[in-house]
């Protein structure tokens, strides 16, 4: 049993397509959304699907940010399976669904967390050097719920989270590349000055993150070197 978990904040552009695409897909069984407190369209189009598609429906007020509503959608969510899903993608199949729980449906590790990244072409190669950071994953509920109230507190640093906590207690990671996923950059959603800002908040989150779980590091590459 899988439930798709999509955090939006001011995504009215791409919310309805994400939504409308998970919905299509026999893999999941429980839709979760939740607005972070948006200012455009994103609730109005996320009330108006929910009269004809079955979703749990979560609106902040405020902005909390992207690590709080990932953490109460984890606790909402019913299913022990949780796919996570950015609501600031274009989607063009249901490909990318089947290729994030796959490893799941074929039950390779009970103790998994699989990350599918989208790529940029540079000089003829397909690359994303930042492919931890992907919004697109699927994991256990009991695999991160140690770990949720610092989920609350991460931001956009989340994922840096998930990740150093993953390594640090040797659960398996696995990556996947979504070639039909397009992914939406803050510079097509806003103006250049306000995308600028908004990356530099970002890295300034993440980095915030990772000094706070720093044991987390310590530990993974302790436990590394007694190997």
């Amino acid at each position: 049993m899988v439930s798709a978990i999509i955090c939006a904040y001011n995504e009215e552009k791409t919310i309805a397509n994400v939504i409308l695409t998970i919905s299509e897909s026999k893999l999941i069984d429980e839709i979760v959304v939740i607005d972070d407190g948006s200012t455009d369209s994103t609730d109005m189009q996320i009330w108006n699907l929910s009269k004809s598609i079955p979703i749990k429906y979560i609106h902040f007020n405020k902005n909390m940010g992207k690590g709080y509503a990932m953490a109460i959608g984890a606790k909402k969510a019913t299913n022990e399976i949780l796919l996570f899903i950015d609501a600031d993608h274009k989607v063009k199949d249901l490909d990318c669904i089947q290729q994030i729980l796959d490893p799941f449906l074929k039950e390779e590790s009970k103790s998994l967390m699989v990350l599918g990244y989208t790529t940029i072409d540079f000089m003829g190669l397909s690359i994303n050097p930042m492919k931890i950071l992907t919004g697109e994953r699927a994991l256990l509920k009991s695999d991160i719920e140690p770990i949720i109230n610092r989920m609350k507190e991460s931001r956009f640093g989340v994922e840096t989270l998930l990740y150093l906590y993953y390594k640090s207690e040797g659960k398996t990671m696995k990556f996947t590349h979504l070639k039909n996923l397009k992914h939406y950059t803050k510079y097509h959603k806003a103006t250049f000055l306000r995308a600028t800002r908004n990356y530099i908040t970002e890295v300034l989150e993440i980095s915030i993150t990772a000094i706070r779980n720093s044991p987390l590091m310590i530990k993974y590459i302790r436990k590394t070197m007694c190997v």
